[in-house]
């Protein structure tokens, strides 16, 4: 089976994997649509009892595709940039991102490898969060070019690890993401996935109807704290953030065909990601 985004069912447990590791698994519309519609998919799904969120290969996801981003921007008419046209087109993104959210069945990410910038947006969505002892994630797009649009980070996390890591834009280790509350489980990579499959297959042990109610009870709380506005004002200052001079000085090295030379120029001053991999 190929495409961008791979579905399967499996002992009651639909797997949705994206499907793009020689582009490191990186968002395009096309794999936004495709995890929103498999999370449609399983949830109509009667024999599915839970989800798990996986990327094929070594890294679930490095964002958004920049060269596919910069080249299909829709808000953007040569010089003229549209705010109201670009916000209309990242809340469509929003929107499908929040269906795993708004699923009433579990949904267990995998995070393996690296997970950066906009699929954090995707995979703060997940119920709980799986994670590889050697992976790390982060939003790297806080340095410059972004902000989160679906903005979990501070009601995953709370507000002095929410300013710690979004005001920097450093990664998180696995220790630090199990230590601060960030994800459930951290396993051996080679047995990431077999341990959130396990996890899922336990949920068949719990009426359909009262994992719904009690996952749309706690889900509730957090939007009374106002999860709704948080996600409006993300993804409109990340329009705004992809707009300033300063960042679109720093875009025009990716359009120049300098996605690896731009990346180093933002994380050269901390060491890490593009950098720490020189």
């Amino acid at each position: 089976m190929s495409g961008p985004v791979l579905y399967e069912e499996q002992e009651g447990v639909a797997i949705i994997a994206i499907n793009r590791p020689d582009r490191l698994n990186t968002l395009t519309k096309e794999v936004i649509q495709g995890v929103a519609e498999s999370i449609d998919r399983a949830t109509q799904a009667e024999s599915v009892a839970a989800i798990v969120l996986r990327g094929e290969g070594r890294n679930v996801s490095a964002g958004y595709d920049l060269d596919d981003f910069l080249n299909n921007d829709d808000a953007v008419d040569g010089e003229n940039w549209d705010p109201v046209r670009d916000y209309q087109s990242m809340s469509t993104n929003v929107r499908n991102f929040m269906k795993i959210w708004e699923c009433p069945k579990p949904v267990i990410g995998e995070i393996s490898g690296w997970a950066i910038g906009g699929a954090t947006d995707l995979l703060l969505c997940a119920d709980l969060l799986f994670m590889a002892d050697d992976a790390q994630l982060g939003y790297a797009p806080s340095r410059i070019y972004g902000t989160p649009t679906t903005m979990l980070w501070v009601y995953r996390i709370g507000l002095e690890h929410a300013k710690q890591f979004l005001l920097t834009g450093r990664p998180i280790d696995a220790e630090t993401a199990l230590r601060i509350g960030l994800v459930s489980q951290v396993c051996d990579p080679e047995e990431l996935s077999s341990a959130a499959e396990s996890e899922a297959r336990r949920f068949a042990n719990i009426p359909a109807n009262q994992l719904a109610l009690n996952k749309l009870l706690i889900n509730q709380a957090f939007e009374n704290m106002g999860l709704r506005t948080s996600q409006m004002l993300g993804t409109l200052f990340d329009g705004i953030a992809r707009h300033t001079p300063e960042a679109q000085r720093w875009a025009a090295g990716i359009t120049d065909g300098s996605l690896r030379d731009a990346v180093r120029e933002r994380d050269r001053p901390w060491g890490d990601y593009g950098e720490g991999r020189s």
